[in-house]
């Protein structure tokens, strides 16, 4: 419970740090014109966007807790997950679950993490 903890205090730190940049997310710009239907949600919805700076974190901090061959299929499960998110569309509802599923596989990955005793 410690390690979650940790990982948690260290996403808020980071993600309130990007706050004051309200135009855009952690992920992508949200002044560039041709935002996809996700994209454009996101950058409109505050709580979408501040679970895409947390999810970013997240991912960010972990690929660079794991080794390469567990960091590829890490990025691998990441380019599914935006296929999913890209599949939502402009549906504020299915992006909160889909952000809400991958924080939670983003977790699971964290506190699976070997540590030396």
């Amino acid at each position: 419970m410690k390690s979650k903890l940790s990982l948690l205090g260290v996403i808020g730190i980071l993600a309130a740090a990007t706050l004051p940049i309200p135009a855009s997310a952690a992920s992508f710009d949200c002044e560039k014109s041709d935002l996809a239907a996700d994209e454009k949600a996101i950058c409109d919805t505050r709580a979408l966007n501040d679970a895409d700076v947390k999810m970013v974190t997240t991912f960010d901090i972990l690929t660079s807790l794991l080794a390469m061959g567990t960091r590829d299929a890490l990025r691998d499960e990441q380019s599914s997950w935006l296929k999913k998110r890209q599949a939502c569309g402009g549906d504020v509802a299915c992006l909160t679950t889909a952000y809400e599923e991958r924080m939670k596989q983003l977790t699971q990955a964290f506190e699976g993490l070997s540590r030396p005793l």
